[in-house]
């Protein structure tokens, strides 16, 4: 990270606690409305349209209609995790064997994890933080409480919130109370800013989480609904036909709440939108950064994926995403006929990057088939095409 997004962060972490204290344009301390409260857990739900999303989509569609207890989505996630793992040869059986042994100077160097693994890595990592130092920032709630039933919604923290199920339910020798402080904001006092400047304010958000944001806090001083259930992408893209010019006067307040970007940024940002599902899903879930997608903007759905998942087996940089795209639309074909854009983009590949070794290889392969005899058969095909190719070469 550059210095001065260092610095913005800094400044936004600054101004969140500024803003639930008093702050100006977002006063919640008035009246008395502010008050810190131990809750049951069970009382506390994430927010669905929350951009920075925890759980992966399917996962997260599954919870959100209430398909799935806390308990059962952090069960799931970690078996994901968990065959992750196994495929590559790194097998966990206690959620805590993901820390590692710093004392073992035997250990080498951490092993690259997939998503699923640093995601529940960096879940355990926050619940041990708890366990030994106590929940030291609140979550910020809003009171969704109906009738006699009391409920309420995560504004920030969701993180600290799915950690908290994680020491509760899976590290062993933690007893709990059942209970998680929270600062609790009246329901007319709700703010999309403040939730996206904690957003920003914290590191690891994704170009997609970027682009929700941006969308939400459109949709939000729009006037639009926000729904209480999960959404689809379709719910973020509606914010494509909106812009900060209809909107001026928030205009200064929006893109401080998303880092201090200018318009030129949030533009970028939004426009990742325009990715299909799949692409999307898999951007979100490698953290691939805007500076790549924004090439991908104008292939076909079936082609942004396969792209995407070049970027993250073959770890293609900027430049590279963008010379492989641009040369698979200006090539031609050789002796008239057409040449598919795969085998261009194989080409590219070939000779835009150090090839991987064989271990690599099959690991990137066995993250993406699940299946070792599936692989066996893709890399059957690719000795029989490469056997071909040299064939070919040999009698031309």
């Amino acid at each position: 990270m550059n210095n001065k997004k260092r610095q913005t962060n800094t400044s936004l972490l600054d101004t969140i606690t500024a803003d639930m204290l008093g702050g100006s344009g977002f006063d919640i301390a008035a009246d008395n409305g502010l008050r810190v409260e131990r809750i049951l857990l069970e009382m506390v739900r994430p927010d669905p349209v929350q951009p920075r999303r925890v759980l992966p989509e399917r996962i997260y569609q599954v919870f959100h209609t209430n398909r799935m207890t806390p308990t059962q989505a952090l069960r799931e996630l970690i078996q994901t995790a968990q065959l992750a793992a196994r495929q590559n040869g790194r097998p966990f059986s206690n959620v805590l064997d993901l820390l590692g042994n710093p004392d073992d100077e035997k250990e080498t160097e951490a092993p690259q994890l997939s998503p699923e693994e640093q995601l529940v890595r960096d879940l355990v990592n926050l619940a041990v933080t708890i366990r030994d130092d106590g929940q030291v920032n609140p979550l910020t709630v809003v009171d969704a409480t109906q009738g006699v039933t009391r409920l309420y919604r995560i504004e920030t923290g969701e993180r600290r919130y799915w950690a908290t199920w994680l020491l509760r339910d899976f590290i062993p020798g933690y007893e709990s109370d059942g209970m998680i402080p929270c600062i609790i904001i009246p329901a007319e006092r709700a703010s999309a800013f403040r939730q996206a400047k904690e957003n920003t304010a914290r590191t690891g958000l994704s170009a997609i989480a970027m682009a929700r944001q941006a969308a939400l806090l459109l949709l939000y001083v729009h006037g639009c609904e926000i729904p209480d259930g999960p959404v689809t992408h379709d719910f973020y893209r509606q914010a494509l036909n909106l812009d900060l010019r209809g909107k001026r006067e928030f205009s200064t307040d929006i893109l401080s709440a998303m880092g201090g970007i200018n318009r030129f940024q949030f533009s970028r940002y939004k426009a990742l939108l325009h990715l299909c599902d799949e692409a999307i899903e898999l951007a979100d879930r490698h953290g691939i950064e805007e500076s790549s997608l924004r090439y991908l903007l104008d292939l076909s759905s079936e082609d942004q994926v396969e792209m995407i998942r070049q970027v993250v087996q073959l770890g293609l940089t900027r430049k590279q995403v963008r010379d492989l795209i641009e040369h698979t639309e200006s090539n031609s074909g050789v002796e008239g006929s057409e040449i598919s854009k795969r085998v261009l983009q194989l080409a590219r590949i070939m000779k835009s990057i150090e090839l991987p070794d064989a271990r690599n290889l099959v690991s990137a392969l066995l993250q993406q088939e699940a299946d070792p005899d599936v692989v066996r058969a893709r890399l059957k095909s690719l000795r029989r095409l490469v056997d071909e190719a040299e064939n070919f070469l040999t009698s031309s």
